[in-house]
């Protein structure tokens, strides 16, 4: 398995508060990277680094081993293969989930025009079959605003893959949701993503999500990789469950 990503050195420092403090990693292929670390650690600010939204002031972020995505606007990235999610849903709140979907839709193919009609058929065919592999069909014509956070989630990263995205990079894709719905959703999006091989990078604070779904983990201290590993060998690092999880191992009760 080849790495689909790789970040040699990443270094970002706002003031003297150290974001990204050497980041060397590499996204393998087809898998599933749980990052995980406390708040302020710099999770985001990779995954804003790996997509154009910051721009590191030293190291290099390669891409399918070819392209240099650093200096990239994130267009540019988005259509080079990588995708992404935010921590807040990027939703069209005023149109239907059905509009959004094929927004993203007419956008990857470039022929949004503005007066023209957005739902022709081609377009409405291949929106509504997205909506139904994310179990989002029986909405589309709802409003995105009058969605649960689930769903609100669910049509986010939809709209994602419509672009289709080799690899998808998720800021807490469970954010928000409901505790009742968070297995649910996360089943979802797994499912699609296997199912289409996108590999994907997601930012988590669940750890029964990283634990169930992931197929390695990062942990995120001070703007370095703290450990890397499996799961089951991550979770179950003392360290890692004092410093991330918040548990003291072995304490007395």
């Amino acid at each position: 398995m080849s790495a689909l990503l790789s970040a040699r050195g990443l270094r970002l420092a706002f003031g003297g508060v150290k974001a990204a403090d050497g980041i060397d990693l590499d996204v393998m292929e087809h898998e599933f990277l749980a990052i995980i670390g406390p708040n302020g650690a710099g999770k985001t600010t990779f995954i804003n680094m790996s997509t154009g939204y910051l721009r590191p002031q030293a190291g290099s972020i390669t891409y399918d081993g070819t392209h240099q995505l650093l200096g990239l606007p994130p267009r540019r990235i988005v259509k080079l293969g990588v995708g992404r999610s935010f921590q807040l849903p990027q939703l069209f709140t005023e149109h239907t989930v059905l509009e959004n979907a094929a927004l993203a839709l007419a956008a990857r193919e470039g022929i949004w025009r503005p007066f023209a009609p957005l739902l022709r058929p081609a377009i409405r065919a291949e929106a509504e079959e997205l909506l139904e592999r994310f179990g989002l069909l029986h909405l589309a014509d709802r409003r995105a605003d009058a969605l649960n956070e689930g769903a609100r989630k669910l049509a986010d990263i939809a709209m994602a893959v419509a672009l289709r995205p080799r690899l998808l990079l998720m800021d807490e894709p469970t954010s928000g949701v409901a505790a009742a719905d968070k297995m649910q959703v996360v089943e979802t999006l797994v499912r699609v993503l296997r199912e289409a091989r996108v590999t994907a990078v997601f930012v988590e604070h669940d750890m029964e999500v990283v634990a169930r779904f992931a197929d390695r983990v990062a942990v995120w201290g001070q703007g370095r990789i703290a450990a890397l590993g499996p799961p089951g060998e991550i979770l179950n690092d003392p360290e890692v469950q004092r410093t991330v999880i918040g548990v003291v191992p072995n304490a007395v009760a």
